[in-house]
């Protein structure tokens, strides 16, 4: 069973950052995909920036690119993402995800969820 941590949510103003992190722990015994998923009152949960298990390649969601930047720390099991010019469509439930697979930016791939850190952005 691999556990996942998040931290760093909160509320700021639209323009502004965040940085989440994520740090996976228990029973990886291979390499795994990590990413961030998010889930807004009333909709379903979408996948916004992945990481591969080699590191070798990022997914960031059509939303999102040019504003977040997805990074693995040099501890493998360990994931950012980092914010920047944050709207009020970013506010969401924030989840860290992971599966022993190459990839895991579709929430069908993903094995384990972290409980969540709650994102508020306001105009």
């Amino acid at each position: 069973q691999v556990r996942l941590v998040e931290s760093g949510g909160g509320s700021v103003q639209a323009g502004g950052s965040l940085t989440l992190s994520c740090e996976a722990s228990g029973s990886i015994d291979r390499p795994i995909c990590m990413g961030w998923f998010r889930q807004a009152p009333g909709k379903e949960r979408e996948g916004v920036a992945a990481i591969s298990a080699d590191g070798a390649d990022t997914f960031l969601a059509d939303s999102v690119k040019g504003r977040f930047t997805i990074s693995r720390g040099s501890a493998k099991n360990t994931l950012s993402v980092t914010m920047n010019v944050l709207k009020p469509e970013d506010t969401a439930m924030y989840y860290c995800a992971a599966a022993a697979r190459r990839w895991c930016w579709n929430r069908a791939w993903i094995e384990n969820w972290g409980q969540g850190t709650q994102v508020t952005v306001s105009a």
